[in-house]
């Protein structure tokens, strides 16, 4: 740590390492085991939790990028095991969420930007240079391929899964998968779901629900009646059905042929 600044003022965990060159202000918290690396630059209002990484070049609670800042007293949370790879930058929130909020068990790969105001949930992969801009959530699970840009005010389902180099312009539901330009409905993300242990029946049901929100032809109200009447409830339609009815921007088109 000696060649470190490390402002007097900042609360610094047990067992954390600060490498040489790094930047701690004053209003920093980091939490036990957290590495930060040379040149990672942690400013005021960062929120560090327990066991994460901090690759060089990153840049945590910067102020925002947003011509309305007037320069409240707002955070950026990071939870805890969480990766930050190479120059990520996550800028601190403004008046309107007063917060940033990164969750615990996430990978951020090197060149993502998270803007102000975003909330991103747990155990969240966003590749390489995806760029989210203010007001977005993000769900659990969600996982973002490399290159992608999300338009603010944008909200993405829980184990949503979106490729690389996508233009998100609309609300992406939980469970989906989707791709091309425009952003369009591909598939639910069946292997994700596999992976964190969905069993077969549930997954057959996520199916049959978005067969009839994308495949049927009948538009969104009519789609979201005819699930009400014809499929079991469960905890996966309620959240469906839930973030859909919900999404004042919309959601993402059906699929392309």
């Amino acid at each position: 740590m000696e060649q470190a600044f490390i402002h007097p003022n900042a609360k610094i965990g047990k067992n954390v390492i600060i490498e040489p060159f790094a930047y701690i202000a004053g209003d920093v918290e980091i939490g036990d085991g957290t590495w930060v690396g040379p040149n990672a630059t942690i400013m005021d209002g960062a929120r560090i939790g327990k066991n994460c990484k901090i690759f060089p070049g990153a840049v945590i609670s910067a102020i925002p990028q947003d011509l309305k800042f007037q320069g409240e007293i707002t955070t950026a949370e990071v939870g805890d095991n969480t990766t930050i790879r190479e120059c990520v930058t996550i800028n601190r929130g403004t008046s309107d969420r007063h917060k940033t909020i990164v969750g615990s068990n996430c990978l951020l790969m090197a060149y993502v930007h998270v803007a102000h105001d975003t909330f991103i949930g747990n155990n969240v992969i966003l590749a390489n240079s995806a760029n989210i801009a203010g007001h977005v959530t993000i769900e659990d699970y969600v996982i973002l391929e490399g290159v992608v840009a999300i338009q603010q005010f944008v909200k993405i389902g829980a184990h949503a899964f979106i490729a690389g180099g996508s233009l998100v312009r609309k609300n992406v539901p939980p469970f989906v998968k989707a791709a091309r330009e425009p952003l369009s409905y591909a598939g639910i993300n069946a292997i994700g779901l596999r992976r964190r242990g969905f069993e077969t029946a549930v997954i057959s049901q996520i199916e049959d629900i978005y067969r009839h929100i994308f495949v049927h032809g009948t538009n969104v109200s009519k789609s979201i009646e005819e699930i009400k009447a014809s499929i079991a409830d469960s905890e996966v339609k309620t959240q469906i059905l839930s973030f859909i009815e919900s999404s004042e921007k919309g959601i993402i088109r059906g699929p392309i042929n």
